[in-house]
């Protein structure tokens, strides 16, 4: 960590700035590719990781300490020749199953957001020329940025943008510093004729008193905008909310509306993350009901969105 930044509950005030005024080099010293098997085939190293973004449930900042920035590796050239080594190793993909039915899916952006990043530097358009040259293989990433300096880059259908959406008023009051929900979703008929994949996150689902109808709401709205080409090639995952305890302490410090909405112990239990950490996510009997109700949402109002994944 960096001693200034890491675990440095006092910086809780200056939380947001912080993002805007700090921005870290470092070089990434380990190279791990790790199966995932839900959004990705794999998770590949990214080209950064830190967000200039403040979304109030980001899981990203309770490995970083409290403050959050963007870190840029340095080192871009070996995080490719990393990923390059792994698909040639494990050769084509045999068996379709619901990442994707041909190529292996790399998730690029697990720790930070590909479209922010790729204001900052090159590193991205460097990963997405890389995939183009790969047919069998895929980068994708969740944003909720809209960059249009993406349209310029030649992705030759091989990397995936996941547009994560949620409705208006959740948006309003977590996903702080993002692009609004509505441009995100114009941007999707862009990026498809620009040579992307587009899937949509439906992404956190926030329980909440009118939740289903608002989610119906945007469902209706994504079925009225997108262009029919969008549609069909488009896929969704649905994930519901997970929080953390640590990270509920430092939201009260900055943002405690947010944490009406996101703590709520009578809906939630505690699990033990693969980190150890201790997380809330929704009760199991909650959550099965709440992904059904998703499911038939999606399926009443936007027939034609595939849902990937339910987590």
């Amino acid at each position: 960590g960096i001693p200034d930044l890491h675990g440095n509950a006092g910086n809780v005030d200056r939380w947001v700035r912080i993002k805007s005024e700090v921005l870290v080099l470092g070089e990434k010293k380990t190279l791990t590719t790790r199966p995932n098997g839900r959004s990705a085939d794999w998770i590949a190293p990214g080209p950064a990781n830190g967000c200039a973004m403040a979304c109030a449930y980001c899981y990203v900042p309770r490995r970083k300490g409290y403050a959050n920035p963007i870190t840029v590796f340095t080192n871009i050239e070996r995080i490719i020749a990393h990923i390059s080594r792994h698909v040639a190793r494990i050769g084509s993909k045999t068996v379709a199953n619901q990442c994707d039915p041909t190529a292996w899916v790399y998730d690029v952006g697990e720790n930070s957001d590909c479209s922010v990043d790729a204001l900052i530097s090159d590193n991205v358009a460097d990963i997405v020329r890389a995939f183009a040259w790969w047919p069998s293989a895929k980068a994708s990433f969740a944003t909720k940025f809209v960059n249009p300096d993406l349209l310029l880059l030649e992705p030759r259908g091989r990397t995936r943008v996941r547009f994560s959406v949620m409705p208006q008023e959740d948006s309003k009051l977590l996903d702080i510093r993002t692009s609004p929900v509505e441009s995100r979703i114009a941007a999707a008929g862009d990026f498809l004729e620009a040579g992307y994949e587009v899937h949509f996150n439906l992404s956190p689902v926030v329980l909440r008193p009118g939740w289903e109808s608002d989610w119906a709401l945007l469902l209706r709205q994504m079925d009225d905008v997108l262009p029919t080409a969008v549609k069909d090639q488009a896929a969704a995952e649905v994930i519901m909310l997970t929080h953390n305890e640590d990270l509920h302490e430092l939201n009260l410090g900055w943002h405690p509306r947010a944490e009406d909405a996101l703590w709520r112990p009578d809906l939630q239990e505690p699990k033990r993350s693969e980190n150890g950490s201790w997380n809330v996510r929704y009760r199991v009997g909650v959550k099965s009901g709440a992904v059904e109700t998703m499911r038939t949402l999606a399926a009443r109002h936007a027939p034609w969105l595939r849902i990937r994944y339910a987590f």
